[in-house]
This record gives structure tokens, C-alpha cells and sequence, in this order.
């Protein structure tokens, strides 16, 4: 028998069949075998074949084939610095939510989910979420990331799932799509999906006043339908993205803005950092290119550990500008 996989604990899996009906499964240990770098063999989105076992108080299955991933999308394993962690599977487009100040999110955790998106070729849209909650500077602050994500090529979406606003809009983006949405803990992930959905009464909380960070409601990643025609994956909040499974010379292909300039630098193996004529750092000198997007590259290149601190984005980007000017 052959389905998706809805739900992942780690020892079980939640498959919905063919047949529409749902089955816990359970998979073969010769998985762990084959070589895969990885914390999870299965992920919610695989399609996997599995066989019924019929036991004394209820029916369940045993995976035993794994079909082949369209896409999937990966993070450094929390624990096993040299695995990874699949997030989810065969997924048309990734949503990322962002928030300023509730609690922040810092373009070095941007940067770091769009690099990995665009390696693993998964469509992401940036949703700025919990507009409402702005005040006249985060809107500022918020307004000017839109900018430079757009600029690059990015959709942008501003959303209040509490005064609804943005909602129509996203359902249309989802229609026939499987989606997932990601981010931070306390980003309102779930309170997203139920304002999509209300029907599913995911569970919620608020966001501690005093640390400013979210509290895990969403323990395992889980795909949900909508009644709009639309499949989302809810996965649970991500502090840090670490990322892994990428040689030096190909990371600044994964930086849009970069790229396409990359083929007017004067050595091809330009890696945009000491060499001359180097199209990538001539665009940043004339403010085409966002210092917030260099330094996060620079990172990324480095094998620096994410910033987890808030940085004013605005006026860093300037003072950087304005410096680099004076060094002419």
C-alpha cells in the first residue's frame, strides 16, 4: 500500500493511505542503514509504501520503501552537529514567518532559511506576520526588510492573523499547493494555520514579555488539508538555522543578488571577499546590494555560528554605506 506521510514522533509515523483512511506505521530498521546522514529517515510530506500488521487491539503498518523526494528541506541536527534534520518533504513552497520585536527575528536566520531554500530548489515567500502589533518604528524597520527581500526577488506578504488581514490573499498562494509554513518560535505559526483553518483548534501561546521569545507549541512537524484545496505543514519553531551540506564556492550561487552578478567579476572562482574588479562588492559600494545580506553571506562562508541578537538593520546598513563611502 502506498501514502503520505501526515505526522512524525520518531518511532511513528501518521500515513494516510490511498483510501483516504489515516494508519500508524512504524518503519524497518534497515533504513538506519543506509548511509543516509540524517536524524530522521522519514519526514512528513514522503511518499512511502507499507505493509498492515494486524496486532490485538489495532491495525498498523510497517514502511518499507521510501519513494523518491521531489525536495525537502534540511537543518543542522540540534545535537549531532554532523547530521541533519529534514524538516519536511516534496514541498511546493515555504513560507517563512518573520517578525520584528514579537519576538525578533534577525536577517542572519532569514538568510541562512532562503540560502538552504534556494540549494534544495523550494519556492519561499517571506510572510511579515503579526502587523498589528507594530509600532511606528518596527513598522520602519519592517517596511525596510520588505524592500530589500523584494528587491531581490523575494514575495513579500504582510499579515495580521488577529485582524484577519493578509489571510485571502495567502489562500490564494496555497490553492492546490503544499505548503509549509516555518520560523521562530511564537512567530504565530499556528495561530496562522487556524486562522486559515478554525476548524483545527491548533494549540497557541503568548509570547513571554520579558525574554520576548515564543514557547514551543507545535512539537512535531504535521501536515494538515485545508478546506480550501490547499495541504499546509505546520513544523515546530526553529531557534537557529544551522546550515549544512554546502561547499564554499557554490554558497553565493544560493544568494540571488549575487549570482547574477557573479559572472562579471574578473576571476570566475570569485569568492566576492579580497578580489579585485569583483562585480558582487561594486554593487555593495553603490547600495545595491544590502550590507545585512553581505555580512550574513560573510557568515555563512565563515562557518560562523547564526547571530541570535537583534541588530537596528536600518541604520547598520547605513552606517556601513556611509563608512565605506568615507574609505574612498
Amino acid at each position: 500500500m502506498t501514502g503520505q506521510v501526515y505526522k512524525s514522533t520518531g518511532s511513528w509515523y501518521t500515513v494516510r493511505g490511498d483510501d483516504g483512511e489515516f494508519i500508524e506505521c512504524r518503519m524497518k530498521g534497515k533504513f538506519r542503514l543506509k548511509g543516509i546522514k540524517s536524524t530522521n529517515p522519514i519526514a512528513v510530506g514522503d511518499i512511502v509504501d507499507y505493509e498492515l500488521e494486524e496486532t490485538s487491539d489495532k491495525t498498523t503498518g510497517t514502511i518499507h520503501k521510501i519513494h523518491e523526494r521531489k525536495n525537502y528541506i534540511v537543518r543542522k541536527s540540534v545535537n549531532l552537529s554532523k547530521q541533519m534534520h529534514i524538516i519536511a518533504s516534496n514541498i511546493d513552497r515555504v513560507f517563512l514567518l518573520v517578525t520584528i520585536d514579537n519576538p525578533p527575528t534577525t536577517t542572519s536566520f532569514i538568510d541562512r532559511f532562503l540560502v538552504t531554500a534556494e540549494a534544495y530548489g523550494i519556492e519561499a515567500i517571506i510572510v511579515f506576520n503579526k502587523i498589528d502589533t507594530l509600532t511606528e518604528t518596527t513598522l520602519d524597520e519592517q517596511l525596510y526588510l520588505q524592500h530589500i527581500y523584494q528587491g531581490i526577488g523575494y514575495q513579500c506578504l504582510r499579515v495580521s492573523s488577529t485582524e484577519t488581514k493578509g489571510i485571502d490573499q495567502l489562500k490564494e498562494l496555497m490553492v492546490g499547493k503544499v505548503s509549509m509554513f516555518s520560523g521562530h518560535s511564537g512567530v504565530g505559526k499556528s495561530t496562522l494555520v487556524n486562522a486559515l483553518e478554525p476548524s483545527l483548534h491548533l494549540k497557541t501561546t503568548v509570547i513571554s514579555e520579558q525574554s520576548k521569545q515564543g514557547q514551543h507549541t507545535t512539537t512535531f512537524a504535521e501536515m494538515y488539508d485545508l478546506a480550501f484545496g490547499a495541504k499546509i505543514i505546520d513544523t515546530p519553531g526553529i531557534k537557529g538555522f544551522g546550515i549544512v551540506d554546502m561547499e564554499k564556492e557554490e554558497i553565493s550561487g544560493y544568494f540571488p543578488e549575487f549570482f547574477e552578478r557573479q559572472d562579471q567579476c574578473k576571476f570566475n572562482n570569485c569568492m566576492h571577499k579580497e578580489e579585485p574588479d569583483c562585480a558582487v562588492k561594486k554593487a555593495l559600494e553603490n547600495d545595491e546590494i544590502a550590507w545585512s545580506r553581505y555580512r550574513s553571506y560573510l557568515q555563512i562562508l565563515e562557518g560562523d555560528e547564526e547571530q541570535h541578537y537583534r541588530t537596528d538593520i536600518y541604520n547598520d546598513d547605513r552606517i556601513e554605506s556611509d563608512q565605506n563611502r568615507n574609505q574612498k
